[in-house]
């Protein structure tokens, strides 16, 4: 019962959050102005700025920024204790993430929907617009590279995830044309729906047929997905947002929702069944190899609290789509509490549906506490990629099953649902990258490099080397995955100090994005000179340099915000 009273308790605090704070934010603090010219519509190209009904937004937005990252997160997170986990989700997501989310799509929405990146330039300075721009190419490169492993991880860990994941793209496709080129938009909801279950179906086929790819001449699995996905993130980056991008994140967020709520539905019949106990301790203080809740926390646990990569959305590919400014309250603040739910959910499935069962690959189910003490005896034994999603697919199939879903399809759908959010970051990246590139070509004039097919080469090929630096089964990219946390959390803390500097000349509530900035900013810094020390007693002279170069890049940044923040406040006003 304790379990189905927590999540109620939540989702009430989300709501109420969203109706106070949230549009406490916009009116008082960002000062919507429904009368404004967004970007999508001043530079409307039917391309990349697209003027868009703001479900489909959210849908792109919401998709976009989960990724696996509220999936595996907290489901390594949660090896300290549900309590601590709880508690940085739901505060974090209020007072942080959506702050951060909300600024970075406004702050872009009056800047000709330029990056967050670009935008620094102007408010702080050339050089400062430069280490940005350094730390997100650096972020989105590692992301891209990751993420096609990561789903290649996926289709091998649950074949039966291939099939729908690939034919949702021709589902999309056919929303896209219907909606965009025949016109027919006013009968979206008639598509939503034929879409959904065209989506479960193809679910059902992948369960009873799984696939399962084969190594093809001499290259691994991981490494042939690899680069079929790469291939398949280049086209969809240069596609216009119609074509690919914006239907098939708006089928994707109509999966989730059903998800959402099959899993709540789990919770609330097994946990008024008596058969949903929180099983994993409130607090664990000591985890054997585990490094220390403070700051590791708050780095390991970003999707669904707060992430930098969040703000590349929303000032990237977002602030190009909302038709009206406010439009950006649903889709910025709004999409971060609902990726703050699926957290919450995954937590529950993580700390409560694995003690229903949990089975061993000698065919005997763990129950109870037992079930929990065992996937989660050790930081070695929980922090793997694999670990982190059987916690959260077993549990969840578990809380499916409660109420009949076979468990085999139970897992299946949650199989999909992790691949298709990885997919949709995987696409938003490339094309954030795209972006980036772009930009960057403009600043320096070298216009050729701002050509899209130059800059998705750029951004394809670079992540393909590195996802192939270390073999053919395109796992270089793992290199750089135990620096990832603290590099976005990083970013995060950098757009919430930018968005203070825009806010500053505005409002006197300007320290509502400086507070959660210096936050992030000292458990990043306190991140990496942990890290620095332990790379360095390692020998591991990599990780050693890039955590120092990004200290070093986060002192300079902080050192010249600081100097323009003592000038008159006309000097930030831009």
């Amino acid at each position: 019962m304790m379990t189905v009273l927590l999540m109620l308790a939540a989702f009430v605090g989300y709501i109420v959050a969203y109706n106070t704070y949230g549009r406490f934010l916009a009116r008082r603090i960002f000062r919507i102005n429904p009368d404004a010219c967004v970007p999508a519509v001043g530079q409307c190209d039917n391309r990349d700025f697209v003027p868009t009904r703001r479900i489909i937004v959210f849908g792109h937005h919401f998709t976009s920024i989960a990724g696996t990252g509220p999936i595996v997160g907290p489901a390594i997170g949660v090896i300290w204790g549900w309590v601590p986990a709880f508690i940085w989700v739901f505060v974090g997501s209020i007072v942080m993430g959506g702050v951060h989310d909300f600024g970075s799509l406004v702050i872009s929405l009056r800047n000709q929907g330029r990056s967050i990146a670009d935008i620094t330039g102007d408010l702080i300075g050339r050089r400062v617009r430069i280490i940005f721009f350094l730390v997100v190419m650096l972020i989105l490169w590692v992301v891209i590279a990751i993420f096609g492993l990561v789903m290649a991880l996926i289709f091998n860990r649950f074949p039966a995830a291939v099939i729908p994941v690939w034919l949702e793209i021709p589902i999309a496709v056919a929303l896209g044309w219907l909606v965009y080129r025949r016109g027919l938009g006013k009968q979206l909801l008639l598509f939503d729906i034929a879409a959904v279950l065209l989506m479960y179906v193809t679910i059902l086929v992948g369960w009873r047929f799984p696939l399962l790819m084969p190594a093809v001449f001499g290259i691994p699995a991981t490494g042939v997905w690899t680069i079929i996905l790469l291939v398949y993130a280049f086209v969809a980056s240069v596609l216009p947002v119609t074509t690919l991008l914006q239907p098939r994140d708006y089928i994707n967020a109509w999966e989730l929702a059903v998800a959402l709520v099959l899993m709540t539905l789990g919770v609330l019949v097994a946990g008024f069944g008596g058969r949903l106990p929180l099983v994993a301790p409130a607090f664990r203080a000591a985890v054997p190899g585990a490094p220390p809740l403070w700051p590791v926390l708050f780095i390991t646990i970003a999707c669904g609290a707060i992430s930098g990569f969040h703000s590349l959305v929303s000032s990237g590919t977002s602030s190009k789509q909302v038709a009206r400014e406010p439009d950006a309250l649903f889709v910025g603040y709004g999409a971060m509490l609902v990726e703050s739910v699926l957290a919450l959910l995954v937590i529950i499935a993580c700390c409560a549906g694995i003690g229903m069962a949990y089975r061993l690959p000698d065919g005997s189910v763990l129950t109870g506490v037992v079930a929990w003490t065992h996937h989660y005896s050790s930081w070695g034994a929980a922090s793997g990629m694999n670990a982190n999603l059987d916690a959260f697919v077993t549990g969840a199939a578990n809380l499916l099953s409660s109420y009949g879903i076979p468990i085999g399809a139970a897992i299946a759908v949650m199989g999909v649902l992790v691949v298709s959010f990885a997919g949709t970051t995987l696409d938003t990246a490339t094309r954030l990258q795209r972006y980036v590139v772009a930009e960057l070509a403009g600043a320096a004039r070298l216009r050729p490099l701002g050509n899209k097919w130059v800059a998705t080469s750029i951004a394809v090929v670079s992540a393909g080397a590195l996802a192939f630096a270390s073999g053919a089964d395109g796992a270089g990219a793992l290199r750089l995955w135990p620096v990832f946390g603290a590099l976005n959390q990083l970013l995060a803390g950098l757009a919430l100090l930018v968005i203070s500097v825009w806010l500053r000349p505005r409002t006197k509530f300007y320290w509502l994005a400086l507070g959660p900035a210096l936050f992030m900013l000292v458990m990043t810094s306190w991140a990496l000179v942990r890290g620095i020390l332990q790379y360095a007693g390692a020998g591991n002279w990599l990780l050693f340099g890039v955590s120092a170069v990004c200290l070093l890049l986060e002192a300079w940044m902080i050192i010249e915000t600081f100097i323009v923040w003592l000038q008159p406040s006309n000097r930030i006003a831009a």
